[in-house]
């Protein structure tokens, strides 16, 4: 039922009118929006996702955020989402990022006023953690692409992408695990290439991070020696060739045309292909060391 119903879908949010992102840095809008405005100053937004930060976080990193997610939901940047259901999935549930300076700034902020609103589709984000520089790692690869696969492709494709036991991706990722564990082993057995350890992670979060890791392990986002050495307890494939050698199912799974995964690593700069009068968006590149 559902392969019939998807192309149904598809047919109609690609009608969507889909604004292409000027990524401009403004003051939070009110209406709906508006249980945001206390800890909030700055607004943007990409395709309908939100993208919230506190006065202390530079415009540069609030538009480094938003290119990043422009360029995963339109890899071929040609001014709409390459996969509209997925698009549309995230902004029909009001998917957002929030922005703080650091992990203080983000404790001082209650979250209620938003939950009671019913706004539940979120991701933290540092801004000493976006685009760092110097050879640091850009954690706006990871927190981005978790609000989309999370609440885009795990809603649209529930029996592949869904994060629970059971799904394409979830036999996937207790095969990279090892086994299947609801909760997180005293010891991963040998085999395994996928050992996250952080026991407040539940199943459905090992989900997301099995496809974080995989994905940007096979767009080359960890392949730096030295960012590889970082990740070994927790990740063993961490270049493009690697991947695919130790784990083809997911590769296989990223692959197929009809989900439209990115095949591009984001770097930062989103420049649609659209009319000259539209201006090139920019932001500081992302360097994957």
């Amino acid at each position: 039922m559902l392969s019939m119903i998807l192309p149904l879908l598809l047919a109609v949010e690609t009608e969507r009118a889909w604004v292409v992102p000027d990524l401009e840095v403004g003051p939070v809008p009110g209406d709906r929006l508006e249980p945001f405005q206390e800890g909030f100053q700055k607004y943007t937004n990409v395709f309908g996702v939100h993208i919230f930060a506190t006065d202390r976080v530079p415009d540069d990193k609030v538009r480094h955020v938003a290119a990043v997610m422009a360029e995963y939901l339109d890899n071929d940047e040609d001014g709409t989402p390459d996969n509209p259901l997925v698009a549309a999935a995230l902004a029909d549930r009001d998917a957002y990022m929030v922005m703080s300076f650091d992990e203080q700034g983000i404790e001082r902020i209650d979250p209620d006023s938003w939950f009671r609103e019913g706004f539940d589709a979120g991701q933290f984000q540092f801004a000493l953690e976006t685009a760092p520089g110097n050879g640091e790692f850009d954690a706006t690869l990871e927190e981005v692409l978790h609000l989309i696969t999370a609440h885009g492709w795990a809603n649209v494709y529930p029996a592949t992408w869904g994060e629970r036991r059971g799904t394409e991706v979830a036999e996937c990722l207790d095969r990279a695990r090892g086994g299947h564990f609801v909760e997180v082993p005293r010891r991963y057995p040998a085999e395994a290439w996928f050992s996250y350890d952080d026991e407040t992670c539940e199943y459905q979060c090992m989900v997301t991070e099995y496809v974080y890791w995989s994905l940007t392990s096979l767009l080359g986002a960890q392949q730096h020696p030295r960012r590889c050495a970082e990740i070994k307890d927790e990740w063993r494939p961490c270049t493009s060739e690697a991947i695919k050698k130790r784990d083809p199912w997911i590769v296989e799974l990223l692959q197929r045309p009809e989900y439209k995964f990115p095949t591009r690593l984001p770097d930062g700069t989103y420049a649609p292909a659209i009319p000259e009068e539209q201006h090139k968006v920019d932001s500081k590149p992302v360097s994957p060391d």
